[in-house]
């Protein structure tokens, strides 16, 4: 096998850094029960090609997150399935129906303003409340820009469960979300052949870090690791929407 299909193009010091960066977001996740998906789309809406940048992190996701959740499966509260996937297939094939071939300044500035949002606003209480308006919202905002983590797990917070169960049902949901997304990108025609293998490794250090983190899901401090958190990524969604004006307004 060529180092070329392993790295996608990308070059090895992108390739290691992204691999990194999948241990350490995966460990996030799981410890602390959000952030690691925030994450890895802003540093990869940098270093990535435009079109791959929604496709690629969806799959990464997927695996990532079907990682977490087949090692805490049974901590998952079934019963808001159904309705989460029911609006999820909405959400996606009406946002599948809508999404078209963005300028690389557009889905820069897009993904920085909404992580930006996540970081400071809260979806409204409507939102929150239902599992099929979560599955609809976020699963048709998850098909332009990818990060729709923290709406889902906003949702989960609120169904009152311990850390365990919280990190369970999430992975649970966002692998729901990813998977149709991937069959949509499928649809559409994005050729997800050629990062296969990147995709692998990525998902492989991910499973990693979600093994590891599970490890320390009650022992950390969870006020000083958001702080931490969202200064990070306002750090990086502020030099995305810098790096997307400037784009859209040399265009």
């Amino acid at each position: 096998m060529s180092a070329d299909l392993i790295h996608a193009g990308l070059g090895w010091p992108i390739a290691l850094t992204l691999t990194g960066l999948s241990f350490v977001t995966s460990f996030m996740t799981v410890a602390f029960g959000i952030g690691g998906g925030a994450v890895m789309l802003a540093v990869m809406a940098v270093l990535l090609p435009a079109s791959a940048i929604i496709p690629v992190h969806g799959l990464v996701q997927l695996g990532s997150n079907a990682g977490r959740l087949s090692i805490m499966l049974a901590h998952v509260k079934r019963a808001v399935l159904p309705a989460f996937v029911l609006g999820a297939v909405i959400g996606v094939t009406v946002g599948g129906s809508m999404v078209v071939q963005l300028p690389a300044g557009a889905i820069q500035l897009g993904v920085g303003a909404f992580i930006l949002w996540s970081v400071f606003f809260k979806p409204p209480a409507f939102m929150r409340d239902s599992a099929g308006i979560t599955g609809v919202f976020s699963s048709f905002l998850t098909m332009f820009f990818g990060g729709t983590g923290p709406f889902v797990a906003t949702f989960v917070k609120a169904q009152g469960l311990d850390r365990l169960g919280h990190v369970a049902t999430h992975a649970a949901l966002m692998t729901i979300q990813h998977a149709l997304k991937i069959l949509v990108f499928g649809f559409l025609g994005f050729a997800f052949a050629q990062w296969i293998w990147f995709v692998v490794l990525l998902i492989a250090a991910g499973f990693a870090g979600t093994v590891v983190g599970r490890q320390v899901l009650t022992k950390i401090d969870e006020r000083r690791f958001l702080m931490l958190l969202n200064t990070v990524l306002t750090l990086l969604a502020l030099r995305l929407i810098w790096s997307g004006v400037s784009q859209l307004g040399s265009g």
